[in-house]
């Protein structure tokens, strides 16, 4: 069997010619980073350093043939064909952080707006979820398909998982939250899920100011890490911009005030709103979110980024904040909610 050799860290793990590195990094015990873990993301992007890799589908944008042909490779469709020495950012170990498989019980169903829903679910009373504010849990789907969803709600706040789901029409899951289809989600029904997954949460060792950046429901995972940092007393400074089309997609919007208005030395707060109607009356900041930040600083250089939310907003910011802002690879952290790549080389 292959052997993968870690770097930084000189970590060794064995992997079949079956499996992505990613996995079989995870059942090893170390953490690099990853989302979508399907090959749309980005987030597991790293370099090969010797040997040779297959890659599984992967979405071509999020993996130009440049930079494969530089040899970056995506660690989550990545099945090696030799041993292999691959570099990772942030290498870290798991610790004690278990994946489970769990049921589940439906105990609050909140439609906040239209098109947005707040579920809360019930684990059992003898288990807990250990995971890291900014984590995601994946549901599991009797056909074998999974729909992955991120934790709004810190660790301390554990007895119930708290999550933002927005409304896809025709989507499997989302249109039985919503009731278009049947049968229709209800309080008391029992689903299965799976988790912690996902690299997305606070890089607690930094001391850097922090920026956020959400679009519709990637406020989520930054809910449950501005929530773990106040409750933990860090002092960093930190600054979110959420952006919506519409002002009623800043669906908590009252939260975060109530933050800004609480933690004035600590939290600013700043809603983006992108294609506001008359009837709105929207008077505050409009545009693309990542640009509004780009307006506020120019220079991140000396900053940490949390970037959350649909695929073109984290995309945007990762390159304009890397290219225009002076922003380290190292310090852009992101859950970008993606759908499974189909296209492949």
């Amino acid at each position: 069997m292959p052997q993968v050799t870690l770097v930084p860290g000189n970590h060794v793990f064995e992997c079949s010619t079956e499996e992505p590195i990613l996995t079989a990094a995870l059942r090893a015990g170390f953490l690099i980073p990853y989302g979508c873990k399907n090959g749309a993301c980005g987030s597991c992007k790293g370099r090969i350093v010797e040997g040779e890799v297959a890659l599984g589908n992967y979405q071509s944008t999020t993996l130009p043939e440049l930079e494969r042909l530089q040899g970056k490779t995506l660690f989550c469709v990545a099945r090696p064909l030799s041993d292999v020495t691959v570099e990772a950012r942030d290498v870290r170990k798991t610790g004690d952080v278990v994946i489970k498989t769990l049921p589940c019980r439906i105990e609050h169903l909140d439609r906040v707006v239209d098109d947005v829903t707040i579920m809360r679910v019930k684990l059992p009373a003898n288990e807990r979820l250990q995971f890291q504010a900014g984590q995601y849990v994946e549901f599991l789907l009797k056909d074998g398909k999974r729909r992955s969803f991120s934790m709004a709600n810190a660790p301390h706040d554990d007895a119930h998982i708290e999550l933002h789901i927005r409304h896809t029409p025709g989507g499997l899951f989302t249109d039985r939250v919503f009731g278009v289809t049947e049968p229709a989600m209800k309080i008391r029904d029992i689903l299965r899920i799976e988790g912690p997954h996902g690299s997305f949460f606070l890089r607690e060792e930094s001391d850097k100011p922090i920026i956020m950046v959400a679009s519709g429901t990637g406020f989520a995972p930054i809910k449950a890490i501005i929530e773990h940092m106040l409750y933990t007393s860090n002092t960093r400074p930190i600054t979110l911009y959420w952006g919506g089309r519409r002002p009623k997609d800043l669906y908590l919007n009252h939260l975060a005030v109530a933050w800004a208005e609480k933690y004035p030395e600590q939290f600013k707060y700043v809603p983006v709103v992108s294609d506001a109607l008359p009837e709105d009356a929207w008077t505050g900041r409009t545009g693309f979110v990542h640009r509004a930040v780009m307006q506020d600083f120019a220079d991140l250089s000396t900053h940490q980024v949390y970037a959350c939310g649909a695929p073109i907003v984290v995309d945007s910011a990762r390159k304009d904040f890397m290219g225009e802002r002076q922003l380290s690879e190292d310090d852009f952290f992101a859950d970008s909610f993606t759908l499974a790549a189909t296209a492949s080389i």
